[in-house]
This record gives structure tokens, sequence and C-alpha cells, in this order.
């Protein structure tokens, strides 16, 4: 069954909400033998729109993108999604970008665009810890460069938030905005799972749901401070449906 959230609006269920299939972490390869044309072909019969958490491919590489898109073929529902760090592995992500707008994905970097009334809203998000124990600008110019981004991505975020004029909407993350979505991964790399300045920027508008990828050990659900959901979607996490993609009515 899908997870609910409620929100007004009209959709072409009618029910006022259309339901999301969201998943992160596909890591497509050029050379490999897996191919995700079943399951988008699977997830048009289920959904509206299709939400792609980042680290789209594996390495980053224009081939694997190119075979993404390639499987994308079998998506007729629109799809939205953002990059992860996977996908600036090979210095390419100017022609990852490219291949996979043009095969009509809505890639999100610090933007907003609407689809059946709803607004879905996307950055890569970046590290940095959570709570208390979040990493400051403090000490060596490496570490105040770290925490730099992590800024930079909340802000991004929260520009690209009040863009957005529809009643609902859907923030589109890699990295995970809050700690009890990444749980299960070992303590040691919680901080380099996400950043609590993301869930602090989400908590400042209203928010229908939140997805991410990136922790694929982590847990599936959560709730910001400010009690936005927040689901970690990516692909082998295990989610309600029993399939590798989240269902959301939104």
């Amino acid at each position: 069954m899908a997870d609910s959230i409620k929100a007004k609006g009209s959709n072409v269920n009618g029910d006022g909400a259309i339901k999301i299939a969201a998943i992160g972490d596909l890591h497509a390869q050029e050379d490999a033998q897996t191919s995700y044309r079943d399951l988008f072909g699977e997830v048009s019969r289920e959904a509206d729109v299709l939400v792609l958490a980042g680290d789209l491919t594996n390495l980053g590489k224009p081939k694997e993108a190119e075979r993404l898109a390639e499987d994308l073929r079998a998506c007729s529902i629109p799809v939205v999604g953002v990059l992860g760090n996977h996908d600036y592995e090979s210095g390419s992500v100017e022609q990852v970008t490219a291949t996979l707008r043009q095969a009509g994905v809505h890639l999100l970097d610090g933007q907003a665009t609407e689809l059946m009334d709803v607004g879905f809203v996307g950055v890569k998000g970046f590290v940095g810890g959570f709570g208390a124990r979040m990493l400051s600008s403090f000490g060596e110019p490496a570490i105040k460069a770290m925490v730099a981004e992590s800024v930079s991505e909340a802000m991004r975020l929260e520009n690209a938030m009040r863009q957005v004029r529809a009643k609902r909407t859907l923030v589109v993350l890699h990295y995970a905005p809050i700690l009890e979505t990444v749980l299960g991964e070992p303590p040691e790399i919680f901080p380099f799972l996400g950043s609590s300045r993301l869930g602090e920027t989400i908590d400042r508008f209203k928010v229908s749901a939140v997805v991410h990828g990136h922790a694929h050990r982590g847990t599936y659900e959560g709730c910001t401070p400010g009690g936005a959901k927040v689901y970690n979607v990516a692909m082998h996490v295990a989610k309600p449906t029993g399939r590798p993609y989240a269902l959301l009515e939104v």
C-alpha cells in the first residue's frame, strides 16, 4: 500500500492526491547485465510520477547515463530527479546531466518544477552531520570549505523552495536531512550521509514529504524536527511496497 500523506488539491486520481514512486541509488553501469526497463514499466502502471533520488549512475560515466536513459524509454510517466555523489565521480557531470535531461528527466539542481499541481524541489545536498554534532566552520581551511559547501546546498534548497507556488511540495534530495533515516549504517559514517542543515531549511516551509537516498542500510521513515515526513528510498532499503521503490500519495 502507498504511504498516505494527506494534502488538498485536485489530481488525476480524483481523490486529491497523486501517486509518486520514489527510488534512489540505481547505480546504472555501462556493462551491467541488469536492466531497469521492466521496473520502469511497472512503476508507470503504479504511479503518476517517478522520482529518482540520486546516484543514478555508478561512476558518473556518460555511457552509464546513456544506458539509464535507454531504460527510461520504458517509463511512460514524468520523471523528476537529482544527482548523487557517484554521479560526480568521473568529472563528467555536465554530460550526465545533459543526457538525462534529453531523455526527459526533470533533473533538479537547486530548482523547482510543478507537475500535476505538486511542486517538486531538488538539490543533491551534502555532508556535515546531524544535530549538536554537526560539523562547524572552525579550524583548517579544508574543514571550512566542507561546511561552506553544506551551507551552500541548504541555501540553494531554500531558494528553490521560495519558487514553489503549489499547495503541495515534495523535496527530493540525495543526502539525508535527518539522522533517523540513516540509522542502520555504521555510526562512524553518519556525518558523511547528510546534514541537519537540510532539515532546518525544510522546516521553514510547508512540505508534504521529503525523499532521499545515499544511506543504503538506513531506515525507511522518519520526521524532521518540524514534523515533515522523510523517506529513505535508497534501492536496498526495505519499503512497505516490498519493491525497490516506495509509493507515496502526495
